[in-house]
């Protein structure tokens, strides 16, 4: 009898360890009793009660991520592209995601392919090529609202993919082939066009700068000219204001007069008329020469 009691209290004893439960963080549990929903039990240490009461699901209350296989999906122009997504949800109520929907995840799946379609179905490829976040705005807030009975909350959805038809993708190739040949030949005509504008801009500031410094050159002969005379002229006044303050005779100045003559004819000029005045003097002037020369050269000494 005594070894019944000692089975019948480690029988007790094995049955409440195994029914403990201990919770981690970031996780719940859904607990039925008798096949009802009875409680969502949260982190930490829980005892259900045996036999009436079951662990129905665990759940995580992370975010989680799930990569969805390529859908074939059909454009507004009729080209048929494949387009795989990635959703990034949350479960933010554990029981209606337990009780509200058979297969969550598979009904995610298959909502996210229909909706993609119907997106997609609206818009042309080059759109559908330039347009990813308006798709993945107008996705996320559709499944975000379709998944709301579900405990499911759809943060983010991303289109992972776009993949065209093979001969789309090589049309693709060559046009961006040629509109990168045509911005290289643009940019090589304006290259061009900004040489020759600076070669002109320069040529016209080279002959800028050479007729400045011929202006400055014939300036400064000009002002040299101009000094030079303007000297020549002072010293011609000056020496006329010396012979009147020396107030000279007569004859001095017919002698300087005749001095001025000589000078005269040794320029160009074919044709001199002396005054009767300096021709007196020339003439005694030239007597007195011709006796110098008659007069012997021992006399002379």
């Amino acid at each position: 009898m005594q070894y019944v009691i000692y089975v019948l209290i480690l029988l007790a004893l094995i049955i409440i360890v195994r029914n403990i439960r201990v919770v981690q963080q970031s996780k719940v549990m859904i607990i039925e009793r008798l096949g009802k929903y009875q409680a969502t039990w949260g982190t930490g240490i829980h005892v259900k009660i045996p036999f009436f009461e079951r662990v129905a699901k665990t759940i995580s209350l992370k975010e989680q991520v799930a990569d969805f296989p390529p859908q074939p999906v059909i454009t507004k122009d009729n080209v048929t592209m494949q387009i795989d997504t990635v959703i990034y949800f949350q479960i933010t109520d554990p029981k209606l995601y337990t009780y509200g929907i058979e297969h969550p995840m598979v009904a995610i799946e298959n909502l996210s392919a229909t909706t993609l379609r119907n997106i997609i179905g609206d818009l042309e490829l080059d759109q559908c090529l330039t347009s990813r976040d308006l798709i993945n705005g107008k996705m996320r807030t559709i499944l975000d609202e379709a998944t709301d009975p579900w405990g499911i909350k759809v943060n983010r959805v991303e289109l992972k993919n776009i993949l065209p038809p093979r001969e789309i993708q090589s049309a693709m190739e060559k046009q961006m082939k040629a509109e990168r040949e045509r911005r290289e030949a643009i940019l090589r005509a304006e290259g061009e066009k900004r040489a020759a504008i600076l070669e002109a801009e320069g040529e016209k500031e080279s002959a800028i700068l050479r007729a400045d410094a011929k202006k400055q050159q014939q300036i400064l002969e000009a002002e040299g000219e101009a000094a030079a005379i303007l000297k020549v002229q002072t010293a011609t006044a000056e020496g006329i204001r010396l012979i009147n303050e020396s107030m000279p005779s007569d004859a001095v100045l017919k002698i300087k007069a005749l001095e001025a003559f000589a000078a005269a004819a040794n320029g160009k000029a074919t044709k001199i008329i002396i005054p009767s005045e300096i021709q007196g003097i020339a003439g005694l002037a030239e007597g007195v020469v011709q006796s110098i020369k008659d007069v012997p050269a021992d006399k002379a000494e």
